[in-house]
């Protein structure tokens, strides 16, 4: 864990009209992962990849999302995927074929309660580590979902403002309804990428655009048992953005809220940039578009109800404007006290 301890310089010094930072730093420190949590992880994905490679040989497991890319909190549950050779799993049907067999493998361990099969558009084996209390969800050869997590390692972790500002918009969206992709809403995953996006394009970039930097770290036709080493000697970014984390948690809300035109243009954190709505089906009559940064799909496809679109961007608003006006993220979201009266 890096420190944090030079955001508190100079509070004292702030404008009355800065955002409290400390607000922000509490919330974080409060919230983040531990390495405990991460630790317990580990050791699940590492007996389960023992115990699974007694049916398939050439297979690993690797821990995905949330829980490794550095914007998991201490309730995170965990993302897995197995990754195997032997023969076809990109399609659905052989997907669920290989999770059923895990599954009744599953039913053999000791350490493993209730897994279910999720046959979604991915589908997912679902279950809890017994010993850790960890809940995780396994799927099979979603090699894109492992290169983003360590793409996205990469940006939370290459300069300290990163990772307090995303974990803050996470905990906003969840608690003003705006953060379920089951619900028609955006995925953390999306919200992250929006965050990022954000802080790339800003006059002075609080970061840096990692695929076009380093393009040979984030190759996507790398192997991808090479993608976990691929971005590991990646330097820090020197940002010449001073803004504090409340003027960017704020100026983050304005972009959303004012500045950025939603039925016009794609985020691309890929680029750095944004680009016209292409005449596809992907992006088409799409409410919000946001670029994957490996496969190009659109992670906001979740979102196809005009209603649920409006109230994502009424909140927004809504929340710059009350953030403008009271300078204090209780108005926002509960920091272990009783929300203010509005």
């Amino acid at each position: 864990h890096q420190s944090f301890d030079h955001f508190n310089v100079g509070l004292n010094n702030c404008c009355l009209s800065d955002l409290r930072i400390q607000q922000i730093l509490e919330l974080f420190q409060s919230c983040e992962q531990q390495s405990e949590d991460l630790e317990k992880k580990e050791l699940c994905r590492a007996q389960l990849q023992t115990d699974i490679q007694r049916i398939f040989p050439c297979s690993r497991v690797y821990l995905a999302g949330s829980s490794l890319n550095g914007f998991g909190s201490r309730t995170s549950d965990a993302d897995l995927c197995l990754v195997i050779n032997e023969g076809s799993v990109s399609k659905k049907a052989h997907a669920v074929h290989v999770l059923s067999r895990v599954q009744k493998l599953f039913h053999s361990l000791s350490y493993i309660q209730r897994p279910q099969l999720i046959q979604a558009k991915v589908p997912i084996l679902k279950f809890k580590d017994k010993f850790s209390g960890v809940e995780f969800d396994l799927n099979v050869n979603n090699i894109v979902g492992i290169r983003n997590t360590f793409l996205l390692r990469t940006y939370a972790y290459i300069e300290n403002r990163v990772r307090p500002i995303v974990l803050v918009i996470k905990k906003w969206a969840k608690f003003n309804g705006i953060n379920d992709a089951s619900h028609g809403t955006l995925s953390s995953y999306t919200l992250v990428l929006m965050v990022l996006h954000y802080l790339q394009t800003l006059p002075a970039p609080v970061i840096p655009c990692l695929q076009m930097d380093y393009p040979e770290c984030f190759d996507p036709l790398m192997d991808i048992h090479c993608v976990p080493n691929g971005s590991r000697n990646i330097p820090g970014f020197i940002s010449m953005n001073q803004s504090s984390l409340g003027e960017l948690v704020l100026g983050f809300l304005k972009y959303y809220a004012t500045t950025f035109k939603w039925d016009k243009y794609v985020i691309s954190v890929r680029q750095a940039t944004v680009f016209p709505k292409p005449y596809m089906k992907e992006w088409r009559n799409k409410f919000i578009c946001v670029e994957e940064p490996f496969d190009g799909t659109n992670t906001a496809r979740a979102v196809h109800q005009k209603v649920k679109f409006e109230a994502i961007k009424a909140q927004f608003f809504e929340s710059w404007r009350l953030l403008q006006l009271r300078k204090d993220l209780n108005f926002l979201l509960p920091l272990g006290q009783t929300r203010p009266k509005r």
